[in-house]
């Protein structure tokens, strides 16, 4: 390759023993920060292009290839203070508040302990010097206490029994480590729901942004997601920075959003395991939001790939009187409660039967706005490419798809071309 005029890396060395290895691993470990890029670890490679091919691949990686990654930057620090957050679905999280250190080119000063167990398992306590380090070279994390710099007077940190925010008694559940606040009606988890609901993959209100919702909130207009519906230019002019053209427009997507597909509510409501995909199976079998509320666990856990863990998900949130109230509203808000089967192609399509990947950024769609005109058409969108693959969709900076593709020689289309394709299935 160097002799072709291609760039090579003059640092790479050809091996042949354990020892060999240990030794280069050994000279880049202390050379990394001389060297003109930055590296997080080292390829190791078998030097053999027939033995490559025997040793062949998985879906995801070569098997004759390992990457050796170097142990992570690790700093000290004081842990001052551990913050509890309130999530969506009630999870309540740690973090621990630290003196603000430089760790892998960036200052750091908060980092998740994830769960109470962790903590404890951990015994982080306040007053605490702790070894920081940032996991994959990006997240923040405490790998342990420095016992023998301890306070004298340090005691084991005491575990919250209330909710930070509502003050509701929190629970563990049976099957999971995590801390929950139950109460439907907790603001933290109101907030963190009117996010969600508004969100692209829901119901998808372009223009109500964190900050909207966070003045909706402190002037309550707003109490549930219901509520978004009862909204008016009055009340939204009286929010910072939103003057009556952003308010109208704000009131235009609200109101277009209540013709959704049903899957797009039900995903929107926050329900703890449906996520999207579960969504639109579960709107598609039972037709319409009021018959899957009134399905019983047996027939929504006999759907393919929902379950009973779904089910009983469903059933609980269902059951609730607030949610029930929140329903009604909803409905009589002119929220659609029916699923919109898409359109689909007749068996004569040029896309019915085929599977496509998308990959890189499209410029003039969302990937996921091409993914449902393609499935509307009938081909089969998957995400990793294959022998099985008819057609890769390249946008922006197409990687590793598009690699394999080319080795694969599968049909490649830019996006230019796929648009084409798509004007000439709508004449």
């Amino acid at each position: 390759m160097a002799a072709l005029g291609l760039p090579v890396n003059l640092d790479n060395q050809v091996v042949r023993t354990p020892a060999e290895i240990k030794a280069y691993i050994d000279r880049y470990t202390a050379q990394r920060d001389q060297l003109p890029y930055g590296i997080d670890g080292i390829v190791e490679k078998v030097n053999d292009l027939t033995l490559q091919t025997q040793l062949g691949a998985t879906v995801k990686v070569p098997r004759w290839e390992i990457a050796y990654k170097f142990p992570p930057e690790e700093a000290p620090t004081v842990v001052r203070a551990i913050e509890w957050t309130v999530g969506r679905t009630g999870t309540v999280t740690p973090t621990a508040v630290m003196d603000s250190v430089q760790l892998a080119g960036t200052t750091v000063s908060r980092a998740s302990l994830h769960n109470p167990d962790y903590l404890q398992a951990k015994d982080i306590r306040l007053g605490d010097t702790v070894l920081l380090h940032k996991a994959g070279d990006i997240i923040p994390e405490i790998e342990r206490v420095v016992v023998d710099q301890r306070p004298a007077d340090s005691q084991p940190y005491q575990i919250p029994t209330h909710c930070p925010v509502c003050e509701h008694e929190l629970v563990n559940l049976a099957d999971e480590v995590a801390l929950r606040c139950l109460n439907p009606m907790c603001p933290a988890q109101i907030k963190e729901g009117l996010a969600h609901f508004v969100s692209r993959n829901a119901m998808n209100i372009d223009g109500l942004g964190p900050k909207i919702l966070e003045q909706l909130w402190d002037k309550q207009l707003v109490h549930d997601v219901a509520g978004l519906y009862q909204l008016t230019l009055a009340e939204l002019l009286t929010l910072d920075k939103v003057g009556e053209k952003s308010a109208t427009k704000l009131l235009t997507a609200i109101d277009q959003s209540r013709q959704n597909s049903a899957e797009r509510l039900l995903f929107g409501l926050g329900i703890r395991h449906v996520g999207g995909k579960a969504a639109q199976l579960l709107m598609a079998e039972f037709g319409d939001l009021p018959t899957l509320m009134a399905a019983d666990e047996e027939q929504i856990a006999a759907v393919d790939s929902i379950g009973p863990t779904i089910a009983a998900s469903l059933k609980t949130y269902f059951a609730n009187p607030q949610v029930q109230t929140l329903i009604t509203e909803l409905q009589t808000a002119g929220v659609n409660f029916t699923y919109l089967a898409p359109t689909t192609a007749s068996d004569n399509s040029e896309w019915t039967g085929k599977t496509v990947v998308l990959t890189g950024t499209l410029t003039t769609m969302s990937r996921s706005d091409a993914k449902q005109w393609l499935e509307a058409q009938g081909a089969k969108v998957t995400g990793s490419v294959s022998k099985k693959t008819d057609l890769l969709i390249a946008g922006e900076k197409a990687g590793s798809k598009l690699a394999k593709a080319q080795q694969l020689s599968v049909l490649v289309w830019n996006e230019t071309q796929f648009q084409a394709a798509m004007e000439e299935a709508t004449k």
